[in-house]
């Protein structure tokens, strides 16, 4: 006999139970927040919201079937099983959290608070928890089927995420490490992926290494540098404030704010299409360092490789800085798209 399926509910802590739990009670939560400014009754609601929400979610779940419900805070600790039909209760970035540790279970997105959230991810209602639940295990189920991106390190270590992935160091200050693109494409292609708009003395390189407007000589040299001639891999000394390469999905977060300062010059990726962008934050030049390749896209099959020349650097997914891949000195990881996708209900 096989398992029921397993609803699993994932949410999160709302802000009123942190206040409840840095303060102690409602009337010192009330103080603190009318020291700034604010109201408890705004933040009350909303979790008055919240809960209502979670018990409408908790309530559509069939009575023979097996449940569970996980805090965001302990998805790093939850085992996930095939079965599982998840639930995620909450906002957008939520789905993204519980995105990294699924492998091909479907997801239903409740928006437990409509107005606060875009609802991108969270599409549906709490009311309508009961027919999707339903539609999940049968056959009517019509889901998107979203791309991820992944970081594979060269001593086996894997992550991977829905929006995005950072590389480089905890605190955001300079990171230094080589960079290059490998994969199926045209070598000369990956070459032309060095659109220099980032940091002082960025510019244009052309496949003779000759530099172009607004590109120092310093940094050019060090751009040219590790490239043996037009069929080498490109390849580059950098130190920057870390890398970010992200999915279609996430481009309506982090990679947004990015493109847009870069000016767009590769388009967005659809959120089920399997090509990722890449963007390098604030290039430095240097004698040794080099800002050519600072953006570009990545198709499937292409991986962008990062190799450490650090004492720690660390690649996390979709802000979950407490569950992230350590990474020191001579180490690599290549980042590409994942044969992972996330199943989202629509």
């Amino acid at each position: 006999m096989s398992l029921a399926p397993r609803a699993v509910i994932v949410h999160r802590t709302t802000e009123y139970e942190e206040l409840l739990a840095r303060h102690g009670t409602h009337g010192q939560a009330e103080f603190f927040l009318s020291s700034r400014g604010r109201s408890i009754h705004e933040v009350a609601e909303r979790h008055v919201r919240t809960r209502r929400a979670l018990a409408a979610v908790s309530a559509a779940v069939p009575a023979q079937w097996r449940r569970a419900r996980v805090e965001r805070a302990d998805l790093d600790r939850f085992l996930f099983a095939p079965e599982d039909v998840v639930v995620v209760a909450g906002q957008d970035g939520l789905v993204a959290n519980a995105a990294k540790y699924l492998d091909g279970q479907p997801v239903v997105g409740i928006d437990t608070d409509p107005g606060r959230n875009a609802g991108v991810l969270v599409r549906h209602r709490p009311a309508d928890t009961a027919r999707l639940l339903r539609a999940a295990v049968g056959r009517a189920a019509t889901a998107d089927e979203l791309t991820m991106v992944e970081a594979v390190a060269d001593d086996t270590q894997r992550l991977v995420a829905l929006n995005e992935i950072y590389l480089g160091r905890p605190d955001h200050q300079t990171s230094r490490y080589r960079l290059d693109l490998d994969g199926p494409g045209d070598p000369a292609e990956a070459a032309r992926a060095a659109v220099g708009t980032g940091g002082e003395g960025g510019g244009r390189i052309d496949r003779s290494g000759r530099s172009g407007p607004g590109i120092g000589r310093r940094g050019s040299e060090a751009g040219r540098r590790g490239r043996a001639g037009d069929d080498a891999r490109a390849v580059e000394a950098q130190a920057s404030s870390g890398v970010l390469v992200g999915t279609g999905t996430g481009a309506t977060g982090w990679l947004r704010s990015l493109w847009r300062e870069r000016g767009g010059g590769h388009p967005l990726s659809a959120p089920a299409e399997a090509r990722l962008l890449w963007f390098v934050r604030e290039a430095w030049p240097s004698p040794t360092t080099g800002t050519s390749l600072v953006e570009g896209d990545l198709t499937a099959g292409r991986r962008l490789r990062i190799t450490v020349e650090s004492d720690r650097l660390v690649a996390f997914g979709d802000g979950m800085e407490s569950d992230a891949l350590e990474l020191t000195w001579g180490q690599s990881v290549r980042v590409g798209v994942s044969d992972t996708s996330l199943r989202l209900l629509v």
